[in-house]
């Protein structure tokens, strides 16, 4: 599908991935919603962007907010064609410890959003992406969901964060599957480690640190690497029901 004249729903979209995915979008041609928290920068960076972009203010986790956001897209936009999800969130807790047991309510709460939020609006923009005339290879859409190496390689801390991830690489191939027939694509993004705002707030050693565990290129990954993977899936039709590890070759160590 080619990007130019196509309308993208992302969440997540006012920072990091998300918003590099958004840059990349418009930068070739589309127009984008981007779908993020109230108190998040989504309206000043739509409004930098300019006309080709809006804010949608919404709870990924919340059906009614999220119905809200795709019909705020059809009103403006007219369709929806692309559906990038980079909203998520994260805990590092041992499942049990000194202090007892991890809180049953945040191992809950990362699946709710990282799981069941990437599920709620894809089939919210899937149902909205039914309604669009095919192309020439009968296209009528594509879904790019974001997972995390830690759904194969979890670390001490992250069972959590590596269940929820997991759970949407798993989803992936049957979501392909369902949405075969309506002419339908989903990948998945498996980052490895990113600079985002979240490893931001590390010290620079950390972050150094971190870095020298990446055999090649030996350094964070780049948003905008992300946002070019997203695209490339959005581009390339043979691009289906798959999860690509982008994560320069890191396996992550126990700790």
């Amino acid at each position: 599908m080619k990007v130019a004249g196509t309308v993208a729903l992302v969440t997540g979209g006012a920072s990091g991935l998300g918003a590099a995915t958004v840059r990349e979008l418009l930068a070739a041609g589309g127009k984008a919603m981007i779908v993020d928290r109230p108190q998040s920068e989504g309206a000043a960076f739509a409004k930098e962007l300019g006309k080709n972009a809006a804010f949608a203010a919404a709870d990924v986790t919340n059906e009614a907010e999220v119905v809200a956001a795709v019909q705020q897209t059809v009103d403006q936009f007219g369709a929806i064609h692309i559906n990038v999800n980079c909203a998520g969130t994260g805990a590092a807790m041992k499942t049990t410890s000194k202090a007892g047991p991890m809180p049953l309510e945040i191992f809950a709460m990362v699946i709710q959003i990282n799981l069941i939020g990437t599920f709620n609006v894809l089939r919210l923009c899937a149902t909205q992406m039914t309604k669009n005339t095919p192309n020439e290879d009968g296209e009528r859409g594509v879904i790019v969901n974001t997972a995390s190496v830690a759904a194969f390689d979890g670390q001490i801390g992250q069972a959590a964060y590596s269940a929820s991830k997991g759970g949407v690489v798993a989803m992936t191939l049957p979501i392909a599957r369902d949405l075969a027939s309506v002419g339908i694509r989903i990948c998945t993004i498996a980052p490895g480690t990113f600079d985002t705002p979240m490893l931001a707030l590390l010290p620079d050693p950390a972050r150094q640190a971190l870095a020298a565990q990446i055999p090649f290129p030996p350094r964070l990954g780049k948003p905008p690497e992300f946002a070019a993977l997203a695209r490339h899936i959005v581009e390339n039709a043979m691009l289906n029901g798959e999860t690509i590890r982008l994560d320069g070759a890191l396996r992550m160590p126990p700790k």
